[in-house]
């Protein structure tokens, strides 16, 4: 197979969740570029659309927006049977939507249960919703690719007088808990999974850098990252999603691409 045959996806059809804003909008946008007509979910319709828009634009291909909260399993059912009767298949999906930390503070003991049930809803339990209703469509198809959103958060534990220093929230220990179960999730669905021509596989990003973010704690986190600064929006969770994607990655399955520059190494 040529270079170009093993990264083009034309054709096919991927879905991104939360794919309007930063890293979905990458993946998006380089799943667009290999020639995938996108699906892109956001809590807001107007999100979607905006980004959806900017993706035909840019890419000349099309793309469907649709407002999901993936909290809702009834929402999620309802997504990804649009998603693959809009063009009759489903070739990737992609579980980028989470985040969010609440209202409460993000010390175990200040925090609020509600906050913590949120989070555990979005991050982990929202994601299984997806990775369901996308095997319904898969597991017929013989074929497709699930790439699960982490974070290294779920390999280390953090030093918080980092985020302290600079004056930040930081990441609560449920965000931590809620990633480590989409690694789990992600290893065994792709033991039930591959034999029916599906692969699984994560992708752990590490911190992205921001300009919402103080730029002393951007320069301490590059500080103590191997290659010397935090991920850029853009460019760097490019090349694992398009390879996991991608028949590049077609022997692969069950992997955790870890895509932090190396800051998990030093902790």
């Amino acid at each position: 197979m040529t270079l170009e045959k093993l990264f083009r996806l034309d054709g096919q059809v991927a879905v991104v969740t939360g794919g309007a804003r930063n890293l979905g909008f990458d993946q998006a946008s380089i799943l667009a570029e290999a020639g995938a007509h996108v699906v892109i979910t956001s809590r807001t319709l107007v999100a979607a659309r905006e980004a959806a828009a900017r993706i035909m634009r840019d890419y000349k291909v099309e793309a469907l927006p649709l407002e999901l909260d993936q909290r809702d399993h009834a929402q999620v059912a309802a997504a990804v049977a649009k998603a693959a009767a809009w063009k009759g298949r489903l070739d990737v999906f992609i579980n980028n939507a989470g985040g969010g930390s609440g209202q409460s503070a993000s010390h175990l003991l200040e925090r609020s249960p509600a906050d913590v049930t949120d989070m555990i809803q979005t991050n982990l339990v929202g994601a299984l919703h997806c990775c369901q209703e996308a095997s319904r469509v898969m597991v017929p198809q013989k074929r497709g690719k699930i790439i699960n959103i982490a974070s290294i958060a779920a390999l280390i534990g953090r030093d918080r007088r980092m985020y302290v220093r600079h004056g930040m929230k930081g990441q609560p220990i449920d965000y931590a808990a809620a990633k480590a179960g989409v690694l789990g999730m992600t290893r065994d669905l792709a033991g039930l999974l591959s034999p029916h021509g599906i692969h699984v596989n994560a992708i752990s990003p590490g911190g992205f850098g921001r300009e919402n973010l103080p730029p002393a704690f951007r320069a301490e986190y590059g500080d103590r990252t191997p290659l010397g600064r935090m991920g850029r929006d853009g460019m760097d969770i490019k090349g694992a999603t398009i390879f996991l994607a991608s028949a590049a990655s077609d022997y692969v399955t069950g992997l955790n691409l870890v895509v932090d520059g190396g800051f998990s190494l030093w902790h």
